[in-house]
């Protein structure tokens, strides 16, 4: 595996000036893939149902994975010497080595072809699609897109699209984009709390080292937001789950999220939901922070059975 750890090393303080970007050095890894292998062990499931406050039965041998619950596996187990200052593996492995010092997950598309169960062995065939580069009003922005596929014994049953995105640091006085609404006509909804625990647990659940999701010093000094940030696949997670819990008998076919703003420990956000007027088979799904601005957006596509609860 190449290995190109200098971009890492060049940034040793927040005012050091970051490397230029060589995009076409960067788009040299499209093309790139990996594959794990992994069982889909019971304790983890467990875990995440403790960690959404669910009341579910002891998991057992062959019980459906819930959509989104793949990310408890296939976890980065970089060694310890192998860490970069913001908490994730050195750039340079699979991922391209950008030189931009914020990185965050901006969205996702998923394919769910079939359930995978518990207690299975499954592998995970990760490609590096695109790299591409453009000019922000706050700056540079790298977008990777990675394409997973999950496969058990039968072959492949999960598509995943991962879109990450790779900033400047935040300039003094940069004003934030202009929030939008949010909707206020969900049929369900439900708060959260994303206390220093709920992050600290599902950081562990992920094996996420990334320091923006626990270390308040890095966040705020460093990356110079104003506290802990929720992670994207947590709270894309929890729009799920309030299907889950209002729909319990729905089939997720397909899913896609967007992240829109980060949202932080500072303040308590909400979940909402709704069948798409028309089209009962598609669920509009968001999150409202305590302005009323809109923080993600997503649509679930559900087989057709069942009614809504």
């Amino acid at each position: 595996m190449n290995r190109d750890t200098r971009a890492e090393r060049t940034r040793a303080t927040p005012e050091a000036s970051p490397p230029a970007l060589d995009i076409a050095h960067l788009q040299s890894w499209v093309g790139r893939s990996q594959t794990q292998h992994d069982t889909l062990t019971l304790a983890p499931m467990a875990a995440l149902s403790a960690t959404l406050d669910r009341d579910d039965a002891p998991p057992q041998a062959g019980d459906a994975l819930p959509p989104l619950w793949h990310w408890l596996y296939f976890l980065p187990m970089a060694r310890q010497s192998q860490i970069g200052p913001d908490g994730h593996p050195l750039r340079g492995g699979f991922l391209p080595p950008v030189p931009l010092p914020r990185r965050m997950w901006a969205g996702g598309r998923f394919e769910f072809l079939r359930p995978l169960r518990a207690g299975q062995l499954v592998s995970r065939t990760s490609t590096i699609e695109s790299v591409t580069h453009k000019r922000g009003r706050s700056g540079d922005l790298v977008f990777v897109l990675v394409r997973h596929k999950v496969a058990d014994a039968d072959g492949v049953a999960l598509i995943e699209e991962h879109d990450i995105v790779y900033r400047d640091a935040a300039r003094p006085g940069e004003a934030p984009p202009a929030p939008q609404p949010a909707r206020t006509d969900g049929v369900w909804s439900r708060d959260i709390v994303p206390d220093d625990v709920l992050l600290f647990r599902y950081s562990a659940l992920t094996f996420n080292g990334h320091r923006i999701h626990y270390d308040r010093r890095y966040v705020t000094q460093v990356e110079g937001y104003p506290g802990l940030i929720v992670h994207g696949p947590l709270i894309a997670t929890l729009l799920l789950d309030l299907l889950r819990r209002q729909w319990p008998q729905a089939t997720v076919t397909a899913f896609a999220f967007r992240a829109l703003q980060p949202v932080f420990d500072t303040e308590t956000f909400s979940v909402h939901g709704a069948p798409q007027a028309g089209d009962p088979q598609q669920i509009d799904l968001w999150t409202r922070n305590a302005r009323g601005e809109v923080t993600m957006q997503a649509t679930a596509t559900i087989a057709p059975q069942g009614d809504a609860a």
